[in-house]
């Protein structure tokens, strides 16, 4: 097995060993928390269900310790609801078929923190033994600190990585701030209608936070409808859930790219959008 922080726990759910697992991956998601997985990287989850040419693997960052609690969970303490939460994950890594899951076990605070090498190296560690085709990330404008911290320690692995070596596509995806406002031609669309099932029992998994009084399980599927219905204003649907995604390929291709001008730019340029569109009308 590869070396990690000590904290570090690897599952494989069809009890593959532990660098098969990883090495079959084709599709990596990288989350911040237990839970973000199901809710961003659903297009690549699905991608792999009931394949063996494909495999889905998951990494989990930070420890679930700081987790709202209310309801059945209100008095745990955060060793309780830590333990729980990556039971949940795990259990959702049963239902999911995932090649792997791995949760490191670090606190927000070190996620965020840029001089904490020791995130970044167990990432880079795993993204060389698993070797994914494409990888689902947080994207850069998510107004969630943790997932934005996420998102670059991913980053700056990739670019550690030998360039032959990099994933083929990374996306930045939503959960935090859905990519809605991305100028259409922008967008990259991840049509995610199939298994609706599949969709609710992994959003279900997650008690904690669900009984917490968060009603991800909902507001998930809610968003993902919108998406499908709203994606285009002259057409009829031709999806009933999609995910938009923020192409951030571009960033581990070139790492003379500045993250922070690489993310404004879409900002720029969906300005550009509005105000040619009030222009044109007044």
């Amino acid at each position: 097995m590869i070396s990690l922080n000590p904290l570090a726990r690897i599952v494989t759910p069809d009890g593959e060993t532990g660098l098969g697992a990883l090495s079959r991956t084709t599709h990596l998601g990288i989350g911040a928390h237990q839970d973000d997985l199901e809710f961003m990287a659903f297009h690549g989850i699905l991608a792999c269900y009931n394949r063996t040419d494909r495999w889905f693997g998951g990494v989990t960052i930070t420890d679930g310790r700081g987790s709202s609690r209310a309801g059945q969970f209100k008095d745990w303490t955060d060793d309780q609801i830590a333990a729980e939460r990556i039971r949940e994950q795990e259990a959702a890594a049963v239902i999911g078929q995932y090649s792997f899951i791995a949760q490191l076990g670090f606190g927000s605070a070190a996620v965020r923190d840029s001089q904490q090498t020791t995130v970044r190296d167990d990432l880079r560690r795993i993204l060389e033994a698993s070797h994914p085709e494409v990888v689902y990330l947080h994207n850069l404008a998510d107004k969630h600190d943790t997932h934005v911290g996420c998102a670059l320690r991913c980053i700056e692995a990739m670019r550690q990585m030998a360039k032959a070596d990099r994933p083929k596509m990374v996306y930045g995806c939503e959960v935090w701030r859905d990519l809605d406002w991305l100028v259409d031609s922008e967008k990259t669309a991840m049509p995610i209608s199939a298994h609706p099932e599949l969709a609710r029992a992994l959003n279900e998994v997650f008690a904690t936070q669900i009984a917490g009084g968060k009603r991800y399980d909902l507001a998930v599927l809610g968003r993902r409808t919108a998406n499908a219905t709203f994606s285009n204003a002259h057409s009829t649907d031709q999806e009933s859930a999609m995910q938009w995604a923020m192409d951030l390929t571009p960033l581990i291709q070139d790492e003379t790219l500045d993250s922070l001008a690489y993310t404004v730019g879409f900002i720029d340029r969906l300005k550009a959008d509005v105000s040619a569109r009030i222009r044109k009308s007044l």
